[in-house]
């Protein structure tokens, strides 16, 4: 296989104080605000929910690679700001978020027109700032009543100054133009090296294989990910260079259902037995049959931090999710949630498993997985 290398981004340690339940400190190191440094500030405070009780953070915490803390795949989805109040989804990793492209149907050679990028799983917004107004406003999420609610938090807040460097003295003026504002300082961060780093082991690696090898192991777990008559991982996966970002996104951006099981620890699950989540075919305006239970290809980096795995949880372990693959899942061992249109690599009578040797080949796998983990090429190679 070829590798290419890329250059390492610089780590850019952002020296701002920790926000908690009373709000966010302000910036250090000068008195000029940068919409970086706001936008941070804003991610992290817990003020900006009804109950003043969760942030942006609390469902992308950086020590969790950006996804939640402290779900679990018996307890899958993030509890909203009101005690007892859930979604249906497990929240994925806000890291490298600022790279799927906007939601638009492509042609793809092998599988022909197909959907592909947009934030959220089933690509409902076409741009960070579109998806961060969101949370604010759900009900099951951070449940603010409307728009003018987030902005009064922000302007009493002890960053409201800082606000106002980076967007204006008057920007409080207008409901909408501030809660514009407030989406685009969220999404500034969310473009920010910090979310954003490339220094994994992984990316040492690319850097230069030679110089930064992996293990065996780990050799062997990537010559399984990209092999395309085994893992078939790098498929979707990708491993070379985005064409646009010219990064390793460890994503395609496109959308499958790869038989994932239902999780029946999943509230919408508990409150409707029957309740079945379509994914893309559900969300499309008119529905779209032919798209149902497929998901958008998540970025593989930090997965190592972001278990439970799925759209809802329904896998622990990195483990599970490789012995997910390596199964025919249209006819052995589980129930897709959504049994049709399963992606063709899963489907019956096309797939007999990926001829992996567990728990070798399953080892192997996982700790080159554990290789895209972000850190663990610091003072290494950056």
């Amino acid at each position: 296989m070829k590798y290419i290398s890329i250059i390492g981004l610089s780590i850019v340690f952002l020296l701002l104080a920790a926000c908690g339940s009373g709000g966010s400190g302000t910036p250090t190191g000068g008195t000029t605000a940068t919409e970086e440094e706001v936008g941070k500030l804003i991610f992290e405070d817990t003020r900006l929910s009804e109950n003043n009780n969760q942030s942006c953070a609390s469902c992308h915490a950086a020590a969790s690679g950006f996804a939640d803390p402290d779900v679990t795949m018996a307890a899958p989805v993030s509890e909203g700001s009101i005690t007892g109040e859930f979604g249906d989804r497990n929240a994925p990793t806000a890291a490298y978020a600022q790279f799927i492209p906007a939601f638009a149907q492509i042609t793809d050679p092998v599988r022909g027109q197909i959907f592909a990028g947009g934030q959220f799983l089933d690509g409902r917004r076409d741009t960070l700032e579109e998806q961060a107004k969101d949370p604010f406003l759900n009900a099951v999420e951070m449940a603010n009543a409307d728009k003018q609610a987030v902005v009064d938090k922000v302007q009493n807040g002890s960053y409201a100054n800082e606000f106002m460097q980076v967007y204006g003295d008057d920007v409080f003026n207008n409901t909408d133009t501030a809660y514009d504002r407030i989406a685009e300082a969220i999404a500034t961060f969310e473009r920010s090296d910090e979310m954003n780093p490339f220094n994994s082991k992984f990316d040492c690696f690319l850097q230069d294989a030679a110089l930064y090898p992996l293990s065996t192991q780990e050799q062997a777990g990537l010559d399984i990910f990209d092999d395309p008559d085994g893992g078939k991982c790098s498929s979707c996966h990708t491993i070379t260079p985005d064409p646009v970002s010219g990064e390793v996104l460890l994503t395609n951006f496109q959308y499958f259902n790869i038989g994932v099981p239902r999780n029946p620890n999943n509230p919408a699950n508990i409150a409707n037995i029957n309740f079945v989540d379509l994914g893309l075919g559900g969300r499309l305006v008119p529905p779209v049959a032919a798209e149902d239970g497929k998901f958008r290809t998540p970025t593989l980096r930090n997965v190592e931090l972001t278990a439970p795995y799925m759209h809802n949880g329904a896998l622990a372990t990195l483990d599970d999710v490789v012995q997910h693959y390596d199964i025919d899942v249209a006819n052995e061992f589980i129930t897709p949630e959504v049994n049709r249109n399963i992606a063709v690599e899963l489907g019956a009578g096309t797939f007999t498993g990926l001829g992996l040797t567990a728990p070798e080949d399953y080892d192997a796998l996982v700790a080159f997985m554990r290789t895209l983990t972000d850190g663990t090429g610091v003072g290494i190679c950056f």
